[in-house]
């Protein structure tokens, strides 16, 4: 992971090595030993993504039991700690994935702050993502033998998959703005994430496992992963720019113009607090 060239002090901290990935996978290994449904670590960082570019800040009460819990929001007070969600083996553990978790949050954010000039950049956003196809294509025989049948994911479709998750949960906060071309900006941004959802189809040109590698995704899938990492940089630079939702004010039911007034006067309401 690169530092931002802004704030490389934070940035560089914040950033997971290969050994917190790895103590990240194991974590998640141990979950699903009491939860199978616990996704992959790349599933949690298009989620983690989608977070940051959500147009309010979503706090781990909510999160965290959608990811990797029930689904139910946790009861907590605002400042208190939270309390266990039960597919974590006890509170250290899940005191151990929010701190990774928020290593990689301040990263993406610093990332996505910083407007890279192109996607080759050393401060350019960087996914959680990894060549499925490729890496049990590069395996021996056997070991790939093994595997036919399984259905394996595309380069790039498991974190799109958890981006589309957490939008699709906080809907409202996704919901369309009013102003046209912002409404544009989000469709067409979300448009290029949810192609990414999609299988790729196309001829496998290049491996992104290894250099040498055997041929595993299409160039037509590097362009449409292209364009997604664009359209997260979009949704994150919108969602700023709109600032908050507002919160729609409703008003209580309006008396009928033949009613009597509210207020206790005994004249019609039309004649009285609603004369025009």
């Amino acid at each position: 992971m690169n530092a931002t060239s802004d704030t490389p002090a934070s940035a560089a901290a914040s950033a997971l090595g290969p050994d917190e990935l790895d103590e990240l996978d194991s974590l998640l290994d141990d979950l699903r030993t009491r939860e199978e449904d616990v996704p992959q670590w790349e599933f949690c960082d298009g989620f983690l993504t989608a977070l940051v570019c959500t147009r309010r800040p979503v706090p781990a009460a909510e999160w965290l039991p959608m990811l990797l819990g029930d689904g139910l929001e946790l009861d907590v007070a605002e400042g208190e700690p939270l309390p266990l969600v039960p597919t974590f083996k006890d509170l250290a553990q899940q005191e151990r994935f929010l701190a990774l978790w928020e290593l990689r949050r301040a990263e993406v954010q610093a990332q996505l702050d910083e407007q890279a000039e192109s996607l080759d950049a050393d401060n350019a956003f960087q996914p959680e993502v990894i060549d499925m196809r490729g890496a049990i294509a590069s395996l021996p025989e056997e070991e790939r033998a093994e595997m036919a049948g399984q259905e394996i994911p595309s380069f790039g479709q498991v974190w799109a998959l958890g981006f589309m998750f957490a939008v699709e949960n906080w809907s409202e906060d996704w919901a369309t703005p009013r102003d046209k071309e912002a409404a544009q900006w989000l469709d067409g941004a979300l448009e290029s994430i949810v192609a990414l959802t999609e299988d790729d189809t196309g001829k496998p040109e290049i491996c992104m496992y290894a250099e040498d590698g055997p041929p595993s995704t299409s160039q037509e899938r590097l362009e449409v992963f292209g364009e997604a990492i664009w359209g997260v940089y979009d949704l994150r630079q919108l969602w700023r720019s709109l600032g908050p939702r507002q919160e729609t004010i409703v008003k209580g039911e309006q008396p009928g113009r033949n009613d009597p007034c509210p207020c206790g006067s005994g004249k019609k309401y039309k004649k009285c607090c609603g004369a025009a």
